[in-house]
């Protein structure tokens, strides 16, 4: 954040792939080859962790803070490394292109991951494989453990409906399990291994390109995962393992009930006792993934809006203060660059700025949000930034440009952004317009999604944060970026400072 530059978001899952999702093979390599052609030093991306069941795929909804997503294996590169043959890898030519079948995909890949880990085992042993097992250990045994589980007793049921013994970790039924389930285990693992190979791998490619990737934190975890299941004195649960509280936000531009999460919320007092000791393990895990990190509703490590269990909305929360000074001055000590972006959006209070201003981190400032206000002091107006802050023109949860433009202006929005860039301009040309307010503005990082990067309808939004359905789908199609947007942004970043 020390320097002018710019960047686009754009999940891996988005990219083109024959197999139903996009993936971390030869299109994210041609996309990291687009960044540096267009002069972008920054790829934002989504978690990466795997969804939960019943999630609707949400990379905010994970059944681990630690692990891999899978489906994001490459079968291209599986190839490339022996592990699979040319006539291993096979798709459906059915499958849609434009946004993402992930039961299908699914499919696809577990019976060409079973191939690939049959040929890993007959390899032999694999010292890189042995040395990111005992590495990872300390999340990993539980988490391939309780994937294990999962698959034993039906993805259905949550950890604690699992029989006594495993609810409640007893040691000789986790023992029993790690024998009679040993090859789940050993596969899982060498799946786990594969993605965080091929991750590293395209991070290595972006930093000899000389692209920076900026990763996402959320800070709630789902109640049915690994980190709830291992360690539920973190969170605040009954005597019978079910949350007292649950997470969300009070009512706010998305929603005017609010956001009723469901994550159980954490114990803050038992993690400051033990020196917030999985915080720390959790950073430091993820900025070996990524050179910037992003923490998702960084208003909760301030203060949490806590909602009772069983309620219908998030209508009834309270705030519960939390040790955010103490949690910050410990991950400095840990991570004393520590390169985070605070998303601070939404109901934002004194404490919260006082936070973000007192450890120099970086907000967010959203050029949507910027015109529901006609007296020029909206602070997400260009005008009013400075420079430790990333512009946007949306998020993953916003409508694209042209979709807010369409479903969600007023006549009198529409005058204010016509006033503000000093001409009436069409549907088509505004992702454009508000992409240069943003390179021209003051803050030291602009970045775009690919949807207004491509000027692309409502269809195309990657989240509706009210709705539970038709999300995380959107994906480009091959080509789609050859058609010359490289250029014009190329030639924008120049005119900016910011290449």
């Amino acid at each position: 954040m020390k320097i002018r530059a710019s960047g686009l978001l754009l999940h891996p899952t988005s990219l083109a792939a024959p197999y139903g999702v996009g993936d971390l093979g030869p299109e994210a390599y041609r996309f990291v080859d687009f960044l540096q052609g267009s002069r972008q030093r920054f790829w934002q991306i989504l978690p990466l962790t795997p969804p939960g069941p019943g999630s609707g795929q949400s990379p905010y909804n994970s059944v681990s803070a630690f692990a891999g997503n899978t489906l994001l294996i490459s079968p291209d590169i599986l190839v490339q490394e022996g592990l699979l043959q040319e006539g291993d890898v096979f798709f459906d030519p059915d499958l849609a292109m434009d946004q993402a079948e992930y039961e299908k995909a699914f499919e696809l890949k577990q019976t060409m991951f079973d191939q690939a880990f049959a040929a890993f085992l007959r390899f032999g042993p694999d010292p890189d494989y042995e040395k990111f097992c005992r590495r990872n250990r300390d999340w990993l045994e539980d988490y391939v453990l309780f994937q294990a589980l999962k698959k034993e007793f039906g993805p259905e049921k949550t950890w604690n409906e699992w029989p006594q013994e495993y609810r409640n970790r007893k040691s000789g039924a986790l023992k029993s399990a790690e024998r009679y389930l040993g090859k789940d285990l050993d596969r899982e693992r060498f799946l786990q291994y594969v993605f965080f190979r091929q991750w590293m791998a395209l991070k290595q490619y972006c930093r000899q390109k000389q692209v920076h990737i900026i990763g996402d934190l959320p800070i709630y975890v789902d109640y049915d995962s690994v980190d709830v299941w291992a360690s539920p004195e973190m969170f605040k649960l009954d005597r019978s393992g079910r949350p007292i509280f649950v997470s969300g936000v009070p009512p706010d531009y998305f929603s005017e009930t609010g956001q009723l999460w469901g994550n159980p919320v954490y114990d803050w007092d038992y993690l400051q006792e033990f020196g917030f000791t999985w915080w720390i393990d959790r950073l430091g895990h993820n900025l070996e993934l990524f050179d910037m990190l992003r923490i998702d509703h960084f208003r909760g490590l301030v203060g949490a809006w806590e909602v009772p269990f069983g309620d219908a909305t998030a209508l009834n929360g309270h705030w519960a203060a939390t040790p955010a000074r103490e949690l910050f001055q410990t991950l400095f000590k840990s991570h004393p660059y520590l390169p985070v972006i605070a998303e601070d959006l939404g109901e934002i209070t004194a404490d919260v700025r006082e936070m973000r201003s007192l450890f120099e981190l970086p907000g967010m400032k959203v050029l949507l949000f910027a015109f529901a206000d006609r007296d020029g002091t909206n602070p997400f107006l260009p005008h009013n930034y400075t420079e430790n802050y990333v512009a946007y023109t949306g998020t993953h949860d916003t409508n694209t440009v042209r979709g807010w433009w369409t479903q969600e202006t007023t006549p009198e929005i529409r005058e204010e952004v016509f006033a503000y860039l000093g001409r009436e301009i069409s549907e088509q040309e505004l992702p454009w317009e508000l992409m240069r307010l943003g390179m021209m503005s003051v803050a030291r990082l602009m970045i775009t999604p690919v949807q207004d990067l491509l000027a692309l309808p409502a269809s195309s939004r990657m989240n509706s944060p009210a709705s539970l359905e038709g999300n995380w789908l959107w994906r480009l199609t091959p080509g789609q970026l050859d058609a010359g947007p490289g250029e014009k942004l190329a030639a924008l970043t120049r005119l900016f400072g910011r290449g």
